[in-house]
């Protein structure tokens, strides 16, 4: 891993807006509390959640505003002050897409937080958010080949579709994966800092897209102080799909760093396959709730509710440094290699003379807390 030539003078911005976003974050996220418990917007303890008392949600929204108002602050202002260089492939349109797009990811959480919808409702907006950033121009419109040298470029209807549904997967990855306080949040810091990091490597080299990243971290580690164990405010479904949809736009924006974000993503994305993998193969919808996520098998190992997310953080942190030292091929092929292992610890154990129904079923809460 080697870092653009120059690249301390982007160490200033980068601590800067961190430190900006993590204050403003830590600081809204008690007032956003107050607001939501004064609503009774609250997750209540259920079959299908591990949290024993009413803790308030919609957090999201503190995570948003933070990051948006530095971020687009600092982009207001790097135009005239010229602090970081804007990658040429990078236009204002894209932009627009992640700022206007999170805001609109995170009042659409908001509603559901507010009335609870449907899943399909919910996958609706997460469509029609992926759109609205296709139609601002974001989009994927090449990867580098994995099997040979040059790029593999796609054509516009594919292009498309890719786009999408990686929009759509990540959002729904970090959703799934925010079983536990502090996890999704969490992962979503280290994820940030990896995307950060890599863009200020000379195989990127977009200072800017690193400043976005650390903005984002930055709201999200100021956050975790009331989101790790014991919670005293979730996310909600306001603040996946925010920390979702800035991720994978941040992801994709100046150069496609796809595979970066797949490896160091690898946990909630593999998780949130194999779940769906396992629910159909068993003729039920990949949305009805049980235990058989990652975080699930890891409190039934005997793990505490706090070890449990410091494991997984172990695990994300080790892909971000794989992300970082390896090429984007051999990211891909690191990438599959997860894929297959966590297939045999996820899937495979439900199967045959291995499965536990039982212990499966979200129910099985119920009988932990009594």
């Amino acid at each position: 891993m080697t870092f653009i030539p120059g690249v301390e003078a982007s160490l200033g911005p980068i601590l800067i807006v961190f430190l900006a976003a993590a204050v403003l974050s830590l600081g809204l996220t008690p007032v956003i509390r107050r607001v939501v418990l004064r609503y009774d917007i609250v997750d209540r303890p259920s079959a299908r959640r591990v949290n024993t008392a009413p803790v308030p949600r919609a957090g999201g929204l503190a995570v948003a505003a933070a990051f948006l108002l530095v971020a687009a602050g600092f982009v207001a202002l790097n135009e005239s002050m010229g602090w970081v260089t804007r990658p040429v492939n990078l236009e204002a349109s894209d932009l627009v897409a992640l700022f206007v797009g999170g805001a609109v990811a995170a009042g659409v959480g908001a509603i559901d937080d507010l009335f609870d919808l449907r899943a399909r409702w919910q996958l609706s907006g997460q469509l029609g958010l992926a759109i609205l950033a296709v139609v601002l121009g974001v989009g994927i419109s090449f990867i580098n080949n994995p099997f040979g040298t040059g790029a593999i470029r796609f054509n516009s209807v594919f292009s498309i579709g890719f786009t999408v549904f990686w929009i759509v997967g990540m959002i729904n990855s970090i959703n799934w994966i925010d079983g536990l306080d502090g996890l999704s949040s969490g992962i979503a810091v280290i994820a940030a800092v990896t995307l950060g990091l890599i863009s200020l490597t000379e195989q990127i080299g977009q200072p800017l897209i690193a400043v976005l990243c650390f903005a984002l971290a930055g709201s999200l580690a100021g956050f975790l102080r009331w989101n790790f164990h014991p919670a005293a405010i979730f996310l909600g479904t306001s603040g996946v799909q925010f920390v979702g949809y800035s991720l994978a736009v941040l992801s994709i924006l100046g150069s496609a760093k796809v595979a970066v974000a797949l490896l160091v993503l690898g946990v909630p994305i593999i998780d949130t396959f194999w779940i769906i993998v396992r629910r159909l193969s068993e003729g039920r919808s990949p949305f009805s709730p049980d235990r058989s996520h990652i975080h699930h098998r890891l409190l039934d190992l005997g793990l505490s509710h706090r070890n449990t997310v410091l494991v997984i953080y172990g695990i994300c942190i080790a892909l971000g440094v794989v992300a970082l030292v390896l090429s984007e091929i051999t990211q891909l092929y690191a990438f599959l290699g997860v894929f297959v292992v966590s297939g045999l610890v996820l899937f495979g154990p439900t199967r045959g003379a291995f499965r536990r129904p039982e212990e499966l079923e979200a129910e099985a809460y119920e009988a932990e807390r009594s």
